[in-house]
């Protein structure tokens, strides 16, 4: 689910760059430091805008000024239940692993309908129910996220795909 976001951040600023258009050099770097990474619990998608940036601070030893940036952010935060549209990338006899936007998953092979059976005689290797579902790289599919794991920078979800609504999206 997406959210608006206040954050707060330090960013560092090379004595070179000292000038009359330091701010937007600050807010060029948070841009670049932040947009794109995953924060915890989140992963910050975009920046809407800055709303408070400090005084610079220098850094005693390196001479680096030191800013505090207070900005709104687009954050994109999965949830246990929530239902993403991913890319399968990768497929093997115990599953697949998907990608949606930023966020790895991975599907199990019990977490799939009981007509779906691994084909490793297809060239790829596929999941298929030898009618209208066939999950191999490159394959839009529909996934409800029923567990997540977070790390510093990275998060992986374990999905599932058995349910109605869920598995193959027909173009």
């Amino acid at each position: 689910m997406f959210f608006l976001h206040n954050l707060e951040r330090r960013v560092t600023l090379h004595p070179s760059y000292f000038g009359r258009n330091m701010h937007d050099l600050v807010t060029t770097k948070l841009v670049k430091d932040v947009e794109g990474t995953c924060a915890g619990d989140y992963y910050i998608i975009a920046i809407m805008d800055t709303f408070d940036v400090s005084e610079g601070r220098i850094l005693p030893g390196s001479g680096l000024a030191e800013f505090t940036v207070g900005y709104r952010a687009v954050v994109w935060r999965p949830f246990k239940g929530e239902v993403v549209d991913a890319i399968a990338y990768s497929v093997n006899p115990h599953g697949f692993f998907a990608q949606a936007g930023p966020l790895r998953l991975f599907v199990s092979s019990h977490l799939m309908p009981d007509e779906i059976q691994y084909d490793a005689n297809a060239t790829p290797p596929q999941f298929t129910n030898n009618a209208d579902m066939v999950i191999e790289p490159g394959t839009h599919v529909r996934v409800k996220i029923i567990g997540l794991r977070t790390e510093v920078g990275e998060m992986w979800a374990i999905g599932s795909i058995n349910g109605d609504f869920l598995g193959c999206l027909q173009a």
